[in-house]
């Protein structure tokens, strides 16, 4: 039952968001075609207790449809779900969305409108904008490296990647937000603090194996939407991030790290993002994504990288198919996960 309506309103979803029931076309273009999303339901045989008491991260990716994320191939999905029923009853909804055509905050306005469909609520389902080109004009011109997986190529590398899932209760938060406090920042967040510690413990690491001293690049990506003027709405289809950057060292100490964090954030204000739109915008987003690619791995074998993401405050624990509280919002291979 709960199926089949999941089906239906995933349909009614996709007439509104239409790009997203059409095939990859090439790295910068879709074909809208309608041919629709892939979908595919299994079942465990196990309670979802049993999973949310200790959520594997091997077990994570078995809840997404299969898929590799860094591959953008022609007449790929744009759209893939997976639904598990578990034993008791329980479900869970794993979503991969092709950043070919959404970010994560794109990611929760189509997962929204989704839920409210499943609710019978369609006036509360958020309507989707596609107007991005008009806010930055494309170009003939316009370089693969320019795009969102474009400008990460520098810093990722093939190989055997790891997942590991560290929790901090509300308890360490409070203790790192007072421990990193300083004049410069005051008031540190709970990312400024994880994402300091993160990257102070990796610095170390890296720095006991090589027993060379090196430079560290830090990036966050950050969503363009509220940092515009006027500010972009959240149901915006496309890619408005950039990265942030922070150049440091293992010796930065915790509440350095947090200000370097603060700055580099900072900077993506309306003097960076104004040039960005209209026509020659694309020229200027090249010319930064390139200055930061100077700093990257892969042309600089001095410097380490540490890339991060942040999905706090998205809205996805608001999301509500109609069947009670989510337990978990999960990430694995880059897709979206809603137990």
């Amino acid at each position: 039952m709960r199926s089949q309506l999941l089906k239906e309103s995933l349909s009614q979803t996709l007439t509104l968001f239409y790009p997203f029931a059409g095939r990859i076309k090439d790295h910068l273009s879709i074909a809208c075609n309608d041919e629709g999303a892939y979908y595919v339901e299994a079942r465990v045989n196990l309670p979802l207790s049993a999973f949310l008491n200790l959520p594997d991260s091997s077990y994570v990716s078995q809840l997404l449809p299969e898929s590799n994320w860094a591959e953008t191939s022609a007449e790929g999905y744009i759209t893939m779900i997976q639904v598990t029923t578990f034993a008791c009853g329980g479900i869970a909804i794993g979503t991969f969305l092709s950043h070919a055509i959404a970010d994560a905050t794109a990611a929760t306005t189509f997962i929204s409108s989704w839920a409210a469909l499943t609710r019978k609520c369609g006036e509360e389902a958020p309507c989707p904008n596609f107007d991005a080109s008009f806010v930055f004009p494309q170009s003939v011109a316009y370089p693969r490296e320019a795009t969102f997986l474009g400008m990460l190529n520098p810093f990722v590398k093939k190989g055997i990647w790891q997942s590991r899932r560290i929790v901090f209760d509300a308890s360490a938060i409070a203790s790192l937000k007072a421990k990193t406090a300083s004049s410069s920042v005051p008031y540190p967040t709970r990312v400024e603090v994880v994402s300091a510690l993160l990257s102070k413990c990796i610095m170390a690491a890296s720095k006991a194996k090589s027993d060379i001293q090196k430079s560290t690049l830090i990036t966050h990506a950050v969503n363009l939407r509220p940092r515009a003027r006027p500010q972009i709405p959240n149901y915006s289809m496309g890619n408005f991030v950039c990265l942030a950057d922070a150049l440091v060292t293992a010796e930065t100490q915790l509440d350095k790290l947090v200000f370097h964090l603060r700055k580099a954030i900072g900077k993506l204000d309306i003097d960076l993002i104004t040039p960005l739109q209209g026509d020659g915008g694309w020229i200027k987003f090249c010319e930064k994504m390139k200055e930061i690619g100077k700093a990257s791995p892969d042309t600089n074998d001095e410097i380490d990288f540490i890339g991060f993401s942040s999905w706090c405050n998205m809205g996805f624990y608001e999301i509500d198919f109609g069947w009670g509280n989510r337990f978990w919002v999960g990430k694995a291979n880059l897709g979206f996960l809603c137990p």
